[in-house]
């Protein structure tokens, strides 16, 4: 009897964290970790709280994973399912990186990330801050039109802020997939950021106190999405 207490909390403890381990295209989940490399978390759930760590690109310094990659359309829309659901409150970024050449030997470095997506908090001038990213079980974006073709990195980027009030409290949940774009534009996309050297860990939007007093507003952290 005095084991199943621990054993309960134990539970509730992993089960609140996630990863995200497939894709969602043409209304198809993806096997898990086929499209998606295989982060150091597969197994424990943890999340990333060091922005300077290179683990805050894919979070693959243990498992040096690779995946298969998956062809999409640009104009499409492209899922990330998580394992579960994002449980904490949060906000989520999806940033995307164009391969210099095959996708699969490519590790991401280097100012070549733009954001094409987010999910940011709601806020009503102090009253209530709400977080529409809170229980998804995945996240859905379209692949911009004017993307040009080629192989990219995907990265989904969920930042929970339950414990975000002191520096390094925030949470972040990543991982990255590996896509091939056919029928792109020819727009470039921008700002072009570095994974890790993206974030100081300082900004309004990553060491923030959201229960009290309720912020009046909330800045996204990171640059613009480009849309095409």
């Amino acid at each position: 009897m005095k084991l199943a207490f621990p054993l309960v909390l134990t539970f509730a403890v992993v089960s609140a964290h996630y990863t995200f381990p497939s894709f969602i295209y043409n209304g198809v989940t993806t096997e898990p970790w086929l499209y998606n490399r295989r982060t150091n978390n597969y197994w424990s759930q943890a999340p990333v709280t060091d922005v300077k760590s290179i683990d805050l690109r894919c979070y693959t310094s243990i498992t040096g994973a690779t995946a298969s990659t998956l062809s999409v359309t640009a104009g499409s829309k492209l899922g990330i399912q998580t394992d579960g659901s994002i449980f904490h409150p949060g906000v989520v970024n999806i940033y995307m990186a164009k391969a210099p050449g095959n996708v699969t030997s490519w590790d991401g470095s280097g100012a070549v990330w733009f954001k094409v997506y987010e999910i940011s908090a709601v806020t009503d001038d102090g009253s209530s801050i709400t977080f529409p990213s809170e229980g998804l079980p995945s996240v859905t974006f379209t692949i911009p039109k004017a993307l040009p073709s080629g192989q990219y990195l995907v990265r989904t980027e969920a930042i929970a802020l339950h414990s975000a009030s002191s520096f390094g409290g925030a949470q972040f949940y990543v991982g990255c997939g590996q896509i091939s774009v056919t029928g792109g534009g020819n727009r470039t996309p921008k700002p072009l950021v570095s994974i890790p050297g993206l974030y100081t860990g300082n900004e309004p939007g990553i060491l923030i106190n959201i229960y009290w007093p309720i912020p009046t507003s909330y800045v996204q952290p990171g640059p613009a999405v480009w849309r095409g």
